[in-house]
Order: structure tokens, then sequence, then C-alpha cells
């Protein structure tokens, strides 16, 4: 790698970009507290993209850190870009305006390193669709010696091989420590004019967390991988996950950007706890992110006061996992309660379960806005609950709702899945007859039936859970289950309970690709050129596109989003970090909760 002269794009986005689209707010940068550095006085550049709007890739709590941490870096540069929406995409094509950062207005094929941050399957056409508009081959393999290095990280790393031909490097596990390893390595080797090859497989012996899939190939047997094997000596075919040890003192960004369009997620988002104690059967992160860390109530209560001066945000977020289970949520509500009583600020304490924390919604009151509190229950049943590893009994959920009310809440909000093993139709039916009973609790307190919001989700089994082994219910049952549970709500004239249920149609397409191997490079490639991009928006998701994507290479979507994986058979994940073989099947074997 060469130093490239960075170009910077002023004068067209200016005039030529910003008067024409809906939201310049989303494209503009210039915000409180970003980060503009003089390019001149840096030896490396770094575009960090979130492949979704700005509304939602500012609300993303890891890219803040990273980006934070880049630029903390003397003579690191890094610049912030989001997936352009539809009608701004059109403008960039038609008026050949590159795609470009938003500090600098810098055309993204001149940054050295272009960082992308996966948090789902269905944001993978995005990624295309910004290296094409940024002007840049989609492939690694056809890109030059002078194209910027394409970096991966995020979840979806962990299970990255269907868009392993269009990354250069994944970083797999957690990144505060890990990308200021590797762009001190780019750095000193583009110091010395080393090649973009030659540094990919530097970073690869050096750091057992760096995946660069060019250096691998598979071996094949029908559907099965027969083999995977290094194409250079001396290279790990078994990768780790970054863990960062000291989460007390783990970077975090102190001054957060404040977004000139409304995000999703308006305030200071507080990381309380890494990791999970429960380990739900279907749940990745829990699995991936190991061992459990914890601040301390002292580090919490300090970077809360620092970003709400520097942001003046009127929530603070206390981010989690499985928030109810940090040791010390009393102790530290009530000092973040003292400090922000009297300044009007409010306290988002997600995930809250149903037990022990009970005792602290009283005191919550003065702080929580009341507008609704959210419990995720997963199953209608205890057994069920059970079989996915979530204890959670009725009658401490009856307990709960009754506290909420008591406390003010006029509102619940309940997260259920549907397709778990061992589910049958009265599991389904019950998950109405419980939310129904949840919204009558309320008469108890003050005469008036609760209001009950209901999101149903289908379960895609995931890569490094004991579920990963699993079929994914048919789209058929799903179609079934939606129907029982609007059935059961008219038999119970349960006009207090509303449902949302997530597109079904997105959920088979998870499964199909969240599981798949390197050759689902070609079906995601031509859906996008066929189209496809913003899959998870309702409005844009078009399924006919992705099935004839799958069509096309000899594939079915259905029969890949139901795939039941052999024990013994080698996963196209399990080299990618992630728990071992022998401990997920110890948890939850597939022959027995083979899904009926």
């Amino acid at each position: 790698m060469s130093k490239k002269e960075i170009k910077l794009l002023d004068e067209q986005v200016n005039h030529l970009f910003l008067p024409f689209v809906r939201r310049p707010s989303r494209y503009i940068g210039g915000e409180i507290n970003q980060i503009k550095k003089d390019f001149t006085k840096c030896d490396l550049t770094i575009a960090l993209c979130f492949p979704d709007i700005y509304e939602i890739g500012m609300s993303h709590t890891g890219l803040t850190i990273i980006y934070d941490i880049l630029n903390s870096l003397e003579d690191v540069a890094a610049e912030r870009v989001f997936a352009p929406w539809i009608d701004a995409e059109k403008i960039l094509r038609d008026k050949n305006i590159p795609l470009f950062s938003l500090e600098s207005k810098a055309s993204l094929k001149s940054f050295d390193v272009i960082g992308f941050s996966l948090t789902n399957e269905l944001c993978y056409t995005n990624m295309l669709n910004v290296l094409d508009l940024a002007g840049l081959e989609v492939r690694s393999s056809r890109r030059n010696e002078n194209d910027p290095l394409i970096v991966a990280g995020g979840g979806m790393a962990n299970c990255c091989e269907p868009i392993a031909e269009f990354v250069d490097l994944f970083l797999i596990g957690e990144g505060e420590e890990a990308v200021v390893e590797l762009a001190e390595l780019i750095k000193s080797e583009k110091q010395v004019g080393t090649s973009k090859k030659e540094i990919l497989i530097k970073a690869a012996k050096k750091f057992e967390w760096a995946y660069v899939p060019s250096l691998y190939e598979f071996e094949y047997d029908n559907e099965k991988i027969k083999g995977f094997t290094p194409l250079v000596p001396d290279l790990p075919i078994k990768f780790k996950n970054a863990v960062v040890r000291d989460f007390e003192n783990a970077p975090v960004p102190l001054k957060p950007i404040v977004p000139f369009a409304e995000a999703v997620h308006e305030r200071v988002s507080v990381e309380i706890m890494r990791g999970c104690p429960r380990q739900c059967l279907f749940c990745q992160v829990s699995f991936c992110r190991r061992p459990v860390r914890r601040r301390s109530v002292e580090k919490i209560t300090e970077i809360a006061k620092a970003c709400y001066h520097a942001t003046g945000f009127d929530t603070i977020g206390l981010l989690s996992l499985s928030t109810a289970d940090y040791p010390e949520l009393e102790e530290l509500i009530t000092k973040l309660n003292e400090y922000f009583r009297d300044k009007h600020v409010g306290l988002s304490v997600p995930s809250l379960r149903v037990g022990r924390q009970l005792k602290l919604l009283p005191e919550m009151v003065t702080s929580v806005r009341k507008s609704g509190i959210t419990i995720a229950v997963e199953a209608a049943s205890e057994r069920l609950r059970e079989i996915i590893n979530k204890p959670l009994k009725d009658e401490d959920l009856f307990a709960a709702a009754e506290a909420a009310y008591e406390a003010g809440w006029q509102r619940l909000k309940l997260y259920f899945m549907a397709g778990l093993p061992g589910e049958t139709e009265e599991d389904i039916k019950n998950i109405v007859e419980l939310s129904f009973q949840l919204a009558n609790l309320r008469k108890k307190v003050d005469g008036k039936t609760g209001q009950i919001n209901v999101t149903i989700s289908w379960l895609v089994p995931k890569p490094h859970t004991p579920f990963g082994w699993l079929a994914q219910k048919p789209k058929a049952y799903f179609e079934q289950a939606k129907q029982l549970i609007l059935n059961e709500k008219r038999r119970l004239s349960a006009r207090s309970v509303q449902f949302k249920f997530h597109n079904i149609e997105c959920s088979t397409l998870e499964s199909a690709i969240g599981r798949g191997d390197r050759r689902l490079s070609d079906v995601i490639e031509n859906a996008w050129r066929g189209g496809a991009k913003f899959d998870l928006w309702d409005e844009c998701f078009d399924p006919a596109i992705w099935r004839e994507a799958f069509g096309k290479f000899g594939m079915d979507i259905d029969t890949a989003a139901q795939k039941q994986f052999d024990t013994g058979e080698i996963l196209p994940w399990e080299h990618l970090g992630g728990p071992d073989k022998e401990y997920l099947l110890k948890k939850c074997k597939p022959s027995d909760k083979t899904p009926a």
C-alpha cells in the first residue's frame, strides 16, 4: 500500500447533491462533537460504515466506540458513512457523485480502509451497494492494489462465510483493542510499501481474531463441507474472538456525537455489562460474547454524567444483554436518580427480568418514563421456557405486571417467539391468553384494562448456539401460527392486546443466509444486482428477488432455511470463534429437540 491522496467532494456534494435530497441532515455532517482531522497529518485514513440509514447507524453504540478509539490515535483519521436512502442513491448515480464521508465529504474510494459494522444478515446487500456507490468492485478478487482494504466486524463476523468473497479481512469478536492493533499494523506496513496481500497475510498470522477469507479454500461434497484448507503455510484454521478483559476501563466516548436528524435511540447509552449469564439457547450473542464482565457503579455514573454534559440528552440508557442481572442495579439506579432527578433526565432500563428487580420499580418511578415496560417472555408456557433455558415462572410474570401497574405504568410490551422446539398449537394460542390475563390484571390496581403490545418473532436458528443444528419451521407453519393467534384474539375479544408480527419471508431469508457457506456469495451478489437492498425495511424488501437469486444457482431458499445439520458434519461457521461444538451439544442435543 502506498500513500493515497484524499479526494474531497465538497463542491459536488453542496451544489449537486444536498439541495435535492429529502433529508439533507443525514448527509451533511458537522454535528456537535464530531471529530474532523487534517488528512495531511494522518498516516492512515479509515471510513467507518454502518450499512443502514443515518438514524439507525447513529444509534449503534459499537460504531460510536470504534470511531472515538480510532480518532484518539494521533496519526489516524476515522470518518463516518451510512447507506444513502433511495432518493439520495438515485441522485448520486444520476450525477455520477461517488459516495462520501460525512466529516470531510471525502470520496470513500480514497480512504486506506473501509470498515463495516455488520449486525444482521439482511444488511449484506446494503454493504455491496455502498461499495458500488464508492466506485469499487464488490468482490475482493476484482479490486486492485490502490483500492481500500475492506474490513468487517460486528456480530456477523462470527458467521461471515456467505459474504467471504466481498471482504478482505474480518475482525472477529470485540473491537476496542483489536482495531488499534490492526490499525497500527496497517499503518506501519503501509509506510514501508508492503502490498495489500502481504499485509493481509501478516495480519492473519499475527492476530488470532483476524480472518482473511481469500487465504483459505473449502472443499465440498454436494451440500456438505468436506474440508477447510489454508492456501499459505503457517496459517491458523481456527479463530478466536477478540475479548476485552478489562471491561471496567475499556474506552468509552465521553463526548458522543449529537445527531442532526433524530436517531432511533437518541440518548446517552452506557454499556453496564457485557455478556449474559442467562444463555438462552437461541441467542447467538450470549454464546459469542463471553465471559460476563461488568462495570462498577462509580464508573457507570461517571460516564453517564460526562456524556450528559457533552450532549444534553434527556435519557440515560443502561445497556446490556440482561440489564436486570447487573448485581448492583438497585445501587446504580439510586445513584443516577440522585444526580439526574432534578435535571429532568429519565432512565431507560431495558430487558427488565421479572423476579429480583420487582422491588426496584417504586424507586424507578421518579425517573423512568412510564409509557411502557418491556418484558421478553419468549414462550407462553413454563415448559417451553425451560426448553430454551429461560426459567421464568408465570407467578413471577404476573407479580411483575401488577407491580408495574401499581408503580404507574399503563402499558406492557411483550416479546414472544414462535417456532420453538417442542411447541404445540396450545402453546401458540396461550400467547394470547397470557397476554389478555396480563391486560386484565390492571383492573386489580385501578379498575382499568392495561394496554398490551405484543411482538411475535419467528425462531431463526443461529450459528454458535445449541439451536444452530436445527431446521427452521416452514413458512406455512408460521402463517398458521399467525392465524391461530389472530383467531384466538377474536375469540377472547381481547381488544386491549395488539399484535405485531415479524415478516415471515424476512425470517426465512435470515435463516437461509445466516447458516450458509461461501457459495451463497453468488446468491447475495445476484440478489443485489437484481435490486435487493434495505432488506430490513418492509417497503424495500422483495422476497421474489431473493427466490430468483437462489434459483439461479440451483438452490431453494426454503430448503436452505429448513436445513438440519448433522452433529458430525463440518459447519460453515465452526472456525469463526464461538464455543466448541461439544459444549453446545451438551447444552441441547439437536436429535432430542427436532421441531415437529
